[in-house]
């Protein structure tokens, strides 16, 4: 019995328009301009709002769990350099200035932090700890999270996965072998996802970097940040397989992107006086 190709071209032209190039954010002194491939069914708000509420479950579980830092100096800096930071995010897309902003530190010996769609923070205090971070150190971290979100990275990498999923709809549709289904998503994983996700790594780098230039930390202290974040993963796997570049790399592109935001830093340490 002969296909119909008809179910396959109209999946096709969905495909096709449902996808909208756009632009999250300005470029900056750092010049991140990439333009960016969103589903238009997965909106800005659509995505913000999952979030949000992932992020009120999670820190309730934290509270409950007597692991959420709310007093002391950990939290104190962990606020003091976020505000900071988020002051500074209008500068990149200026409808941040109207985002509901929330900033929350958990216990645990994790080395980790995130800001999730929407400019939900949060800092685990193994980082601050095992790492010994200073306030500049702790700003390269929180500038990194906060240009994930502003870059809309994770609508981006749903986008993505849906793109991919009507995709192999798509094959199925025209006849695609099984086999043949399983190479083109090993190439997706390969050549498309885990490349742009270190374009993404990338791009938070260097918008962080203007960020806390921006803010009054010394730009160089991402630097030193990334030392000590090498030197506490041990090995890493190769880059090619990995969904962060490696450190020498992510080291190169910093120290060559520095000069562009020490005038703002220069221009901006005077208006602060970050605690020590």
């Amino acid at each position: 019995m002969k296909r119909s190709r008809i179910p396959a071209l109209g999946l096709a032209c969905a495909l096709l328009a449902g996808c909208q190039a756009v632009n999250t954010t300005s470029g900056g002194a750092v010049g991140v301009d990439r333009k960016q491939y969103m589903f238009s069914l997965l909106s800005t708000e659509q995505v913000n709002g999952m979030y949000a509420q992932s992020y009120r479950e999670a820190i309730g579980q934290a509270s409950e769990a007597g692991v959420l830092v709310t007093s002391g100096a950990d939290a104190r800096r962990v606020q003091t350099i976020a505000q900071r930071l988020i002051a500074q995010a209008p500068q990149f897309r200026a409808d941040a200035a109207q985002w509901p902003w929330e900033v929350s530190l958990i216990k645990s010996d994790e080395l980790n932090a995130n800001c999730g769609p929407g400019g939900k923070i949060m800092i685990y205090t193994g980082l601050i700890e095992q790492l010994r971070l200073t306030d500049d150190e702790l700003a390269a971290v929180i500038g990194h999270e906060i240009a994930h979100a502003l870059r809309e990275h994770s609508r981006e990498a749903l986008s993505r996965a849906y793109g991919v999923q009507m995709a192999t709809e798509l094959g199925a549709a025209l006849g695609v072998g099984q086999g043949g289904l399983q190479m083109a998503n090993l190439g997706v994983e390969y050549l498309m996802n885990l490349p742009n996700s270190r374009g993404n790594e990338n791009e938070a780098d260097l918008i962080g970097l203007e960020l806390s230039a921006r803010a009054g930390y010394d730009p160089n202290a991402a630097i030193s940040l990334w030392e000590k974040m090498a030197r506490a993963g041990g090995g890493a796997p190769p880059e090619f397989m990995s969904t962060h570049p490696s450190s020498d790399s992510r080291m190169s592109n910093l120290r060559a992107t520095i000069p562009k935001v020490m005038p703002l830093y220069q221009q901006a340490k005077g208006n602060w006086t970050p605690a020590r």
